[in-house]
């Protein structure tokens, strides 16, 4: 498993956190992990060498045009991806002066753009699926303090939606009603989508373990 963590100030002390936890993961489950915050190994060869990327807060903005080529062709060659929170940021908003955007990554999320989330708050994710692979190990409610991320629409019904988030246990910026948080991509074999991860407290919630663990093993497993 290659982890490619943000180098942001808003997403440090949480990949920090997240660093042991997905070793420790690693140690237990039988998979090498190769932590880093430097996304220019987002090339062919390096990437060849794995089964599974983690993008760990790394916005699709924030990588060059080489390393997002690179990335998009693991994808569609098979392998195995886990984007966690900030991987989601897509849209056109995010974009650098005359950079290009990459188009295949908002479709290959599921279609939606980002729109500007509420306030760090506790509430509650509301697993929907719990016959899935990821997410079969999971209590049916979890109440953990995120940012909600919210996009122009659900993704609905052009992913797997996994979990949900409850909008009564907390103040939306905007409500989506429907509104997935932790989905799959059945147009791509291994992709899920992880929203929920910018509070590094999450690291020290056995149950966010849980999923993460179960998110690798099936991102990771040859089909």
């Amino acid at each position: 498993m290659l982890v490619v963590a943000a180098n942001d100030r808003y997403h440090g002390a949480m990949s920090d956190a997240a660093e042991p936890l997905l070793e420790s993961l690693g140690a237990e489950n039988g998979f090498a992990v190769d932590f880093t915050h430097d996304a220019t190994v987002v090339r062919d060869e390096e990437l060849a060498r794995h089964a599974v990327v983690v993008q760990l807060h790394l916005a699709p903005f924030d990588m060059t045009k080489d390393e997002q080529d690179a990335l998009q062709r693991f994808i569609l060659r098979g392998g195995g991806w886990v984007g966690i929170h900030a991987a989601g940021l897509t849209g056109r908003q995010f974009l650098k002066a005359g950079a290009e955007y990459w188009g295949w990554f908002e479709t290959f999320l599921g279609g939606v753009v980002y729109s500007p989330h509420p306030a760090l708050q506790r509430g509650t994710l509301v697993v929907e699926d719990r016959t899935h692979p990821i997410t079969k190990n999971l209590p049916e409610r979890m109440e953990i303090t995120d940012e909600w991320y919210e996009y122009d629409r659900s993704p609905r019904p052009g992913v797997h939606v996994l979990a949900t988030a409850d909008e009564t246990t907390y103040k939306p910026k905007k409500p989506m009603g429907d509104h997935p948080l932790v989905w799959t991509n059945p147009a791509f074999r291994r992709m899920v989508y992880v929203g929920i991860g910018h509070d590094a407290s999450v690291c020290a919630d056995p149950r966010y373990r849980v999923l993460l663990r179960d998110a690798i093993r099936w991102a990771g497993e040859p089909r």
